[in-house]
């Protein structure tokens, strides 16, 4: 076995469902690989780049997605990816991933939020999110995907 099914899903769409030959995906806790036969797992994912590898016949190298929260299923030969917010890297435009950030660096935290951790930890990730977009548009526009 050389290659498994990956499917990305969100909640508006299925945006892949291809064979592939490795991923590298963006757990909760740190990057997970996988590779045919790996064992069943299910586990919760974090925020950042999903790297998918092709077989070689498809001419097509690797494809790059931003991905943003929800969980993942590995079994029976098929990687499942739900995803609360995905993109394909070529989809993602350096501009409006510039304003984005831009947005999120002048962010603060309310003088009446309840929970000031809460709310700095939501302005570290939309920053953060930010930043990994503008690094997967930069990346895309300089390699012509």
């Amino acid at each position: 076995m050389t290659t498994f099914n990956c499917r990305l899903v969100t909640p508006d769409a299925e945006l892949l469902s291809e064979a592939v030959t490795y991923a590298n995906v963006p757990a909760w806790d740190g990057l997970m690989g996988f590779e045919p036969g790996r064992s069943p797992i299910v586990a919760r994912l974090g925020m950042g780049e999903l790297r998918l590898d092709f077989p070689s016949d498809k001419g097509s190298g690797s494809r790059h997605f931003f991905i943003d929260q929800g969980f993942l299923k590995m079994g029976d030969g098929e990687l499942t990816i739900l995803a609360e917010k995905a993109a394909p890297a070529e989809n993602l435009v350096e501009q409006d991933a510039r304003a984005e950030l831009a947005e999120a660096e002048a962010r603060t935290i309310p003088e009446d939020a309840p929970d000031r951790a809460a709310a700095q930890a939501r302005i570290t990730h939309e920053r953060n999110a930010a930043q990994t977009k503008l690094r997967l548009a930069q990346t895309a526009k300089r390699t012509g995907i």
